[in-house]
């Protein structure tokens, strides 16, 4: 059975920091490319930041570039998500999603059930 697991969310002041991770179990980790996507009520899913394989291949959406990094310990099969310079319109519910995309043109993807991050003083 496929699980992903979200925790690390919470209430932090602006400027503030947050670590979100990723537990998984289920599927051949590191196979798979780790993304972080951030939804906000009445507005699509927005990429936030992905990881491949090796983990020297990353992107970042512009928003968050320089104070976001994404990280995965394929031993553990956890992904990361380390937030810095935290800003209120950082508050979302932050969604980890797992991806692998094969030769023949399949897709398989996996969501976790989302963490609260809230950004406020």
């Amino acid at each position: 059975q496929v699980q992903l697991v979200e925790s690390g969310g919470g209430l932090v002041q602006p400027g503030g920091s947050l670590t979100l991770s990723c537990e998984t179990s289920g599927f051949t980790f590191h196979g798979y490319a780790m993304r972080w996507f951030r939804q906000v009520p009445g507005k699509e899913r927005e990429l936030v930041a992905g990881i491949g394989n090796p983990a020297t291949n990353t992107n970042y959406a512009e928003s968050v570039k320089g104070r976001f990094t994404i990280s995965r310990d394929d031993t553990k099969r956890i992904a990361y998500l380390q937030m810095t310079r935290l800003k209120p319109e950082d508050s979302a519910v932050y969604y980890c999603n797992a991806r692998l995309q094969v030769l023949d043109g399949r897709e398989f993807t996996y969501w976790g059930q989302g963490t609260q991050v809230t950004v406020s003083s």
